[in-house]
Order: structure tokens, then C-alpha cells, then sequence
């Protein structure tokens, strides 16, 4: 997918500004892929992307990158670190958006799970309910209780686990039409 181009805004921009010595603090050494592909090193990420999590979700962010100096053989360090970047993080908000669908799969699959066996516990305990025995009444709250703790996943998805993965695929949408400007030298 194509990073989605900067719009211009009345707003002005929120700063977030890297101090790098080269193009290789930016990127990970360790993908073998041209630099508008690379991933970015997982500190300039996580810094990156803990600034962008202090502004507000739509507001407008722009990356200023000091590079310390050039990279020899790259004629625009400005436009390969811009793509790169945008390139980058329209990735992370991929990766993040299919990871939320594959979290919500497991939700259903685990919701569907959670009430057949909460039903089976339920009808169990409703048979024992006509017993005098003094077993069967707490057997039958056993029963009661560990359906409901059968549910404790789904539950778990579905008001805790599924938003925080939201939020940071907005986070990398935002970060993938923010504007990337490179000064050289400072």
C-alpha cells in the first residue's frame, strides 16, 4: 500500500525532531533490503513513534532528521529518508491492521468456544439441581463458576486487548503522511 500523501493543514505541524550521525543510525543494518525498503533501527522506531503517541491522534506530525553527514552514493538523502520513512510505517500500520483482524478472529473463535462450554456447565449443573445430596449444590456452583471463567478470554479481547492495537495502527497512519524533512550537517 502507498503511503497516503501529506495534505497541507491550517495547523501547523507537531515536531518531532532525530539526531543521527549517518543514514545507517537510522535504518536497521540488519535488513539487507535498498534504504526505501529498510526497516527502520528498532530505538529510532520506538523513539519515533513514543513522540508521536504524546500528540494528539490526527494531529499533523513532521520529522526533521539532523544528519550528521551524508551517505556516499545517495544523491537525496531528503527524498530516500522521506519515503523510506512513509514507506516504513504504511508497513507498521499494515502489519498492525491485519494483526488486530487476526486478534478479532481469535475473539470470535474463543467467544464461540466460551458459550458452548459456559452451556454445557450451565445444563450439567441445572441436572444436579434436584439432588439432596450436600455435594451437589456446590458442585453445581463449581460448574457455574468455571463457565463463567471460560468466558474470561473473549471478554479479554473484546474490552481490553483490541483498542491499544487500534490506537497504534492510527499512530503509524498518522506517521505515514507525516512530512520528513533532512538538514544536513547540524
Amino acid at each position: 500500500m502507498q503511503p497516503t500523501p501529506v495534505p497541507s493543514s491550517p495547523i501547523p505541524p507537531h515536531l518531532i525532531e532525530v539526531k543521527v550521525a549517518g543514514m545507517h543510525q537510522l535504518f536497521n543494518s540488519m535488513d539487507p533490503s535498498p534504504f526505501h525498503e529498510r526497516d527502520l533501527d528498532h530505538d529510532a522506531e520506538q523513539f519515533i513513534v513514543s513522540w508521536a503517541q504524546e500528540y494528539p491522534r490526527h494531529a499533523p506530525l513532521k520529522l526533521l532528521v539532523h544528519l550528521g553527514r551524508a551517505q556516499e552514493g545517495v544523491a537525496d538523502p531528503q527524498e530516500m529518508i522521506a519515503e523510506s520513512v512513509r514507506h516504513y510505517f504504511a508497513y507498521r500500520a499494515d502489519m498492525t491492521r491485519r494483526e488486530l483482524r487476526q486478534l478479532m478472529k481469535e475473539g470470535r473463535v474463543s467467544l464461540l468456544i466460551g458459550v458452548a462450554f459456559l452451556a454445557l456447565c450451565d445444563l450439567i449443573a441445572q441436572s444436579m439441581s434436584g439432588a439432596r445430596d450436600a455435594w451437589h449444590p456446590m458442585l453445581s456452583q463449581g460448574l457455574t463458576i468455571i463457565g463463567w471463567v471460560a468466558m474470561w478470554r473473549p471478554l479479554e479481547i473484546y474490552l481490553y486487548r483490541w483498542w491499544p492495537v487500534l490506537v497504534l495502527e492510527r499512530v503509524y497512519r498518522n506517521l505515514s503522511a507525516m512530512q520528513v524533512e533532512v538538514k544536513i550537517g547540524t
